[in-house]
């Protein structure tokens, strides 16, 4: 299978938007580990359908105007990775759940850590809102796009604040 991408600006730095025809396969940071979510071959598409409505979606998110998102989503992982990003799916806009949490949500109350390595490996950061899980003290702990925008991204979440962004978009 063959990936199409497309490089977007954003307040959190350059986004790698990647989709098939099925729907967004990932959202990876400007300095993304390149083992963490493998998918190739990948091949620019500045006009694919899914990327320009990714796009839009996400700086109306920045914008402080969009708080869910409609895109289609085609993610890359195992039948557990899976389970574990349709229950980050559901953690509501300005809220946040602890490992812990996500690991009784998906049936398997002693499975934190494994819960732990799957929301590590969530391929579409942002849309499938990884930064919204926590550690059970209430500290902020791993993200592939670092703290500090996990901090910047729950924040703006928790306040609306797009001025938490500046003027980078």
């Amino acid at each position: 299978m063959t990936y199409s991408y497309k490089i977007t600006k954003s307040p959190v730095g350059k986004l790698k938007l990647i989709a098939t025809d099925k729907g967004l396969a990932a959202i990876l940071w400007e300095k993304e580990d390149p083992k963490r979510v493998p998918l190739a071959p990948l091949v620019e598409d500045k006009t694919h359908p899914v990327l320009l409505e990714t796009e839009k979606q996400l700086k109306e998110y920045f914008a402080g105007k969009r708080t869910s998102f409609s895109v289609k989503l085609d993610p890359v992982g195992t039948e557990f990775q899976n389970k574990v990003w349709r229950a980050l799916s559901e953690i509501p806009f300005g809220e946040t759940r602890s490992y812990g949490e996500i690991a009784k949500r998906i049936g398997n109350a002693s499975a934190m850590r494994a819960v732990g390595a799957a929301n590590g490996k969530n391929p579409i950061s942002i849309i499938v809102p990884c930064h919204r899980v926590i550690g059970a003290s209430g500290k902020l702990t791993g993200f592939a796009g670092g703290l500090e925008i996990k901090a910047r991204l729950l924040a703006l979440e928790a306040g609306g604040n797009e001025n938490l962004f500046g003027n980078n978009s």
